[in-house]
């Protein structure tokens, strides 16, 4: 590099007096755009991160079930088409944001101060979201570490087990024929006196897998509702412990340290997947499960109902992870000119693809549990808790060499939980980065080590007799209605209050200058579509509200409450913080308004060399001093 290029280069990111090379951040280097905040040493780790982000374990245990119970390969074409409508759009929106202003999810509000609390809301969600998310990363580690035994403990009944337990149907009674005359009788009378039961007419014993029995009574111990808290269960305990403490030792440096895991944690799920689905398609009966997963014949017919539309629309805006602030989190470590546009189209394909595979490798081995079982598909699949712990363990563990198989999937769900939780990490650490810079820069280790510690702490609740039922309350609650509550208020703001038009210049000033016919398909989606299909997401949901369940448990009227509790207190910031704003402002009451409507006097690049003429007049970021950041309310300052 020639002496010319020194000044510029200096202000893109490194103080002329060269102050940090005293106390340099590990999260930061040299070799850094951006030394202030860091930056990803390759776009290898961001794509990675982005990937392990948006693909988790709903890909695995939601997607193929939504795709058997909604038609089959038809579900595939509003998937598809709510992928390109609302998916990418969101999805794309929230990567340009970050990497723009090179800030978090809260500290990103400097464009529309009135929506602050929007992003305090995304940021509560996470860690709630976290907490629980991390207690299905211990499940799985439990499992795992099950799977080191030369028979699986969930492959019989054994000593554990109840009458009800059997691995196989019991017949009951049924109507036979005796001296000509056909009769009802039990199983028992039929057996003994050598009759057979005429076709269709048996009726089995109510009984359950060695899997259920063992997911139930020995892995969760579970009690009978949300009012029976009962004891921690140790072993459990001890699984979320080490679950946290991989988390914080792939976070001590940051997206340096995390960067380089996501190498393995994001690719080889992949690998194991491959395998399951080359091992699950020479089974017998893997072809049954197929065409009950796309179907001989898919069914057209179901595209004429609203359910399958709704469930095509929730499953892409959940598995992508867009308005949970991560996106913005991991793309504010991009350089300023790093092209987000092919990396969010190649993030949400990849996403969709490994959906679509995943399924495969999935249904394949139900399948042929079915034909073992002598059972339609139907009634040995499942999605969730009961696809992952128990449906897809009980057919594992009738294949030769069951332990290498178990081993096998549950170290992939391990990698998919630890992925996401990377991400969910790193968007709190980012939001107390951007708010306490240099404390940060000092204490990231202890900091991101206690905040682990903290979360562990608070998720011991789920890991009692009744965690399960704690786990699916957070999920029922505040992975639902809050995040569509802050995509719809996103959009809203970036794209109808800061305007469509100027967002997508400061996109331009990233990747270059497009043409009108570039930009048509996301003023279509952003300033239409998208807002009309999140709203009516919203509104749906809403409407169809239930009370939630575990299985045939229901939760007390209390339990309800809590959930109701969790997501005001998630979402209550939205108006808190816009009050705030607007009594902190001056003038009358519409001048107080339109001035919060307005960007702050420090939105914009962070970097001096990449604010051009339109961001000229900015206030420098890192000439404001952290003391002046009183309350919780004052992110933007």
């Amino acid at each position: 590099m020639g002496m010319l290029s020194l000044p510029g280069f200096l202000s893109c990111g490194k103080k002329k007096d060269f102050s940090l090379t005293n106390g340099k951040d590990a999260h930061s280097s040299d070799s850094d755009e951006n030394t202030e905040r860091g930056n990803w040493s390759n776009k290898g780790d961001y794509l990675l991160s982005m990937v392990g982000y948006a693909v988790g374990l709903g890909n695995v245990w939601r997607f193929p079930y939504l795709t058997y119970q909604n038609g089959g390969g038809a579900f595939l074409i509003p998937y598809t088409l709510m992928l390109a409508l609302a998916g990418l759009p969101l999805f794309f929106m929230e990567c340009s944001l970050g990497q723009f202003a090179s800030l978090g999810p809260v500290s990103i509000w400097r464009i529309l101060p009135l929506f602050q609390g929007v992003g305090i809301t995304m940021v509560i969600i996470s860690t709630f979201v976290t907490i629980y998310y991390n207690v299905i990363i211990a499940y799985a580690l439990y499992y795992l570490f099950a799977s080191f035994q030369k028979v699986l403990p969930w492959s019989d009944c054994f000593s554990w087990a109840d009458e009800f337990c059997s691995k196989t149907r019991l017949v009951n009674d049924c109507n036979t024929t005796l001296h000509g005359e056909i009769i009802h009788a039990n199983y028992s009378f039929i057996t003994s006196n050598n009759l057979t039961c005429i076709n269709g007419t048996i009726n089995y014993k109510p009984v359950q897998f060695p899997s259920e029995q063992y997911w139930n009574k020995v892995a969760l111990q579970r009690s009978s509702g949300l009012d029976e808290t009962g004891r921690i269960v140790w072993y459990l305990a001890l699984c979320l412990l080490l679950s946290w403490v991989i988390v914080g030792a792939a976070l001590f440096r940051g997206i340096k340290s995390s960067g380089k895991v996501v190498y393995f944690t994001a690719l080889f799920p992949y690998v194991i997947l491959l395998i399951l689905l080359v091992r699950g398609a020479t089974l017998e009966g893997a072809l049954d499960g197929i065409e009950y997963y796309i179907g001989r014949q898919s069914n057209i017919t179901k595209l004429m109902e609203a359910e399958v539309w709704k469930d095509a629309a929730t499953q892409i805006f959940y598995s992508l992870s867009v308005a949970w602030g991560g996106l913005v989190a991991l793309s504010s470590y991009n350089r300023f000119h790093n092209n987000c546009y092919t990396d969010a189209i190649l993030v949400c394909v990849t996403n969709c693809v490994t959906s679509i595979f995943a399924g495969f490798a999935i249904f394949s081995i139900l399948g042929h549990m079915a034909f073992v079982l002598e059972r339609p598909v139907s009634e040995v699949v499942d999605s969730g808790f009961e696809l992952a712990f128990v449906a897809y363990p009980e057919a594992l563990s009738k294949l030769p060499v069951s332990p290498l198989w178990s081993f096998l999937f549950f170290f992939m769900l391990l990698l998919l939980g630890l992925d996401s939780q990377f991400a969910t990490i790193e968007t709190l650490t980012t939001t107390i980065q951007d708010i306490c810079p240099r404390v940060m820069k000092k204490l990231r280790m202890p900091i991101t080590m206690g905040l682990c510690a903290l979360l562990f702490f608070l998720g011991l609740i789920c890991v009692t007799q009744a965690g399960i039922y704690w786990v699916n309350l957070i999920d029922h609650f505040c992975a639902g209605w809050g995040i569509l509550i802050a995509a719809v208020l996103e959009i809203t703001g970036i794209i109808y209050i800061y305007g469509g038009n100027r967002f997508i210049e400061d996109i331009e000033m990233m990747i270059g200058k497009k043409s009108s016919l570039f930009w048509l398909w996301w003023r279509m989606c952003w300033f239409f579509i998208t807002p009309v299909l999140l709203m009516a997401i919203l509104i749906w949901s809403l409407i169809t509200f239930s009370r939630p369940t575990y299985g045939s448990v229901l939760y007390p009227t209390w339990g309800t409450a809590v959930g109701w509790c969790m997501i005001i207190f998630c979402v209550i910031w939205i108006p808190i913080v816009a009050i705030v704003k607007i009594v902190k402002a001056e003038g009358n009451l519409v001048q107080r308004i339109v001035s919060c409507c307005r960007p702050a006097a420090n939105w914009g690049p962070y970097l001096e060399c990449h604010r051009g003429e339109r961001y000229s007049h900015i206030v420098d970021p890192k000439k404001e001093k952290e003391h002046e950041i009183p309350t919780v309310f004052a992110f933007v300052y």
